[in-house]
């Protein structure tokens, strides 16, 4: 009987294709469709660059250059897996630098490998085949002319890909503007691969690259919708959120870009909230893992009540992009973040005007910052001071003192420490609080979770449900003592609480979501729908906000609330209490807008019960263009510290 032989270049390929597919499939949750011949055009000159590393030496280096090739292949292949799962957007080398407490996720990793083993365990078939069979894999070195053909493949085949991309290369969504120009990771995957994503990736994060804005697509007024006005209602004209900018032409192309963008962009109108709270004080929260579901009235009543008397937005959104630090980047600044502009904000220390610190220190506030864990975790010891807080305060740099800062800490706790800073002193204050007690894991590790389960007996929940809701009970009880010292202190009626989490609770499934949720939520855009609060003793009727909104909201709905004067036009999110088109955007570029869900890994439109569209095609695209723009500007922005020259100017 012949002895099996199997040439390297049969096993990399299926290898490299079946690891490609199953990603494929996790990330654009689609296998099969038309971008499949281009991906393995993609793939054949990396296939056999490794077929020449593994054929160029003698048996044995060649081997083991075979084993070295799958181990790190197939590890890649499982971080890139757990990182997906865990915030939805594919690994990016510029995240490297911002791993510094990476550490600190490794029981949620495990936690993540458990719930999806079966994943994780097809992505070592390749590996495990090759320890097995590895006597049947033909390693013998090829003679000198069989290596140049295969370089010469090599290099045929690379040259070859980029014939595939000059045709419509000047098109906005072409293949050729994908792989320069464009940040879209899910794209750029479903079209090359992930080994070509990577490889695009540490290019653009090693020397850059020029990002451009969607040709011919501004959000002009005539693309607004029609405000709804009912019969006999008097129409006011508030004026508009605008300022008067000096957009000279600049030497850098990234800043003509933006200013011909912005100069084009419709500013969002001031309107009957505009300055409600002008003069008050300010206790922005940005609460760890706060989702709609942790709201109940008997479990949460300060949140309940907050929410129910207070303004009650119903189609809020916080989208994860890269957990906490990607939370507080949308609600803080009012723009979108990557990997690479989170990379910029803790890197290059870019000036943020209108973040929140900012924004009310130029109005006279005293502004202070809080967060109950390490100073440094995520460089807030860096970020705080871009934002605009220089009175920073967390575990290490002067909380610890005051109180218990081993995990997990008491957010009620913090609150009793630090209130004395900033209250009960002359003039207005705006403090930040970053809260950490309802952090996972979710389980008997959770401390924190524990004093409170005992509220969750006789209820039919999971167990990582329970300690979940029970966890959130933590952060209602730090509301609780807000509004008790507020109103020791006399300062209730003048200070405006105001709360958003960051992210919905990533590590629970959609299933254990759903166990709470009074609807059924997808894993893509319902699954981060929550709640935003803002709060103040003085609202005598609930105000009920219907528009979509989310976290890069926060910030120009505030400014606008307290008559803080600023331009709309450079935030990308917009002040839900205008009448600007409400849209939440997702890290994949799935969309929601007042009209219906786009999920953009099916190319799927659901339009909601009641709206008609009368070209929904046109729609679509244009809601796709204002999205790429939303990433682009953000990037932008940071990149060419954009504020610090149209601002003062």
């Amino acid at each position: 009987m012949k002895k099996l032989n199997i040439n390297p270049i049969l096993y990399l390929s299926i290898s490299i294709l079946y690891l490609e597919l199953i990603m494929k499939n996790i990330i654009t949750k689609n296998i099969i469709n038309n971008e499949i011949i281009l991906l393995i055009i993609f793939l054949l000159p990396l296939v056999l660059l490794l077929t020449i590393l593994t054929k160029a030496f003698n048996k044995i280096v060649n081997k083991i250059i075979m084993f070295i090739t799958m181990i790190l292949l197939t590890v890649y292949f499982e971080v890139q897996l757990i990182f997906y799962i865990l915030f939805s957007v594919p690994f990016s080398f510029s995240t490297i630098s911002l791993a510094d407490q990476a550490s600190d996720f490794s029981n949620i990793v495990i936690d993540t490998i458990k719930t999806n083993i079966l994943t994780f365990t097809l992505l070592l078939i390749p590996l495990i085949f090759l320890i097995l069979f590895y006597k049947k894999i033909n390693t013998e070195r090829y003679n000198k002319y069989q290596i140049i053909t295969l370089i010469i493949m090599f290099i045929t085949s690379y040259l070859s890909t980029f014939a595939y991309l000059l045709p419509n290369k000047n098109e906005s969504n072409s293949l050729y503007k994908l792989y320069f120009n464009t940040d879209d990771a899910e794209r750029i995957i479903n079209n090359f691969g992930l080994l070509n994503y990577t490889k695009i990736d540490i290019k653009r994060d090693l020397i850059g690259y020029e990002q451009e804005l969607t040709i011919g697509f501004n959000e002009t007024e005539s693309e607004m919708p029609p405000v709804e006005i009912e019969e006999g209602e008097e129409i006011i004209d508030y004026g508009y959120n605008q300022l008067e900018l000096n957009f000279e032409e600049s030497d850098n192309n990234t800043i003509n870009q933006l200013n011909n963008y912005i100069q084009n962009k419709q500013s969002s109108n001031k309107n009957e909230y505009t300055g409600m709270f002008e003069g008050k004080n300010l206790i922005f929260i940005l609460a760890e893992g706060f989702n709609e579901i942790a709201v109940d009235e008997v479990r949460t009543p300060t949140l309940y009540k907050m929410i129910n008397t207070g303004f009650n937005f119903t189609n809020f959104y916080s989208p994860v992009f890269l957990s906490t630090t990607g939370g507080e980047f949308q609600a803080t600044t009012g723009l979108i973040p990557t990997q690479e502009t989170l990379k910029a904000w803790k890197e290059k220390t870019p000036t943020i005007s209108y973040a929140i610190g900012n924004s009310y220190a130029n109005k006279g506030y005293r502004t202070y910052s809080f967060h109950d864990w390490t100073y440094t975790y995520y460089k807030r010891n860096i970020t705080m001071q871009t934002l605009g807080f220089t009175n920073y305060l967390g575990c290490g740099n002067g909380l610890e003192k005051r109180m218990r800062c081993s995990w997990l800490p008491k957010d009620s706790e913090m609150i009793n420490v630090t209130f004395g800073d900033y209250a009960n002193m002359e003039g207005p204050f705006a403090t930040y609080y970053v809260t950490v007690s309802g952090h996972s894991p979710y389980n008997n590790s959770d401390n924190i979770a524990k004093e409170y389960l005992s509220n969750l007996e006789g209820t039919s929940y999971s167990s990582q449900v329970k300690y979940y809701l029970a966890a959130q009970m933590e952060l209602d009880k730090m509301l609780e003592q807000l509004v008790l010292k507020l109103t020791e202190t006399g300062e209730l009626d003048n200070t405006v609480i105001a709360l958003v989490g960051d992210h919905y609770p990533y590590t629970l499934s959609t299933e254990e979501v759903n166990e709470v949720s009074s609807y059924e939520k997808d894993g893509t855009i319902e699954v981060n729908r929550s709640n935003f609060i803002i709060w103040n003793s003085q609202i005598e009727e609930p105000i009920v906000v219907d528009k979509v909104g989310s976290q890069i909201d926060v910030l120009p709905t505030l400014l606008n609330l307290f008559g803080i004067d600023y331009d709309s036009r450079l935030i990308v999110g917009q002040d839900i209490l205008s009448n600007y088109e409400g849209i939440a955007i997702f890290s994949n570029r799935s969309w929601v807008t007042d009209y219906g869900w786009y999920y953009v890994s099916q190319k799927r439109f659901v339009l909601k019960e009641g709206k008609t569209l009368e070209d929904q095609e046109a729609y679509i695209n244009r809601i796709n263009n204002r999205v790429a723009n939303s990433f682009s500007v953000s990037k932008m922005i940071l990149d060419t510290n954009y504020y610090n020259y149209i601002l003062n100017k």
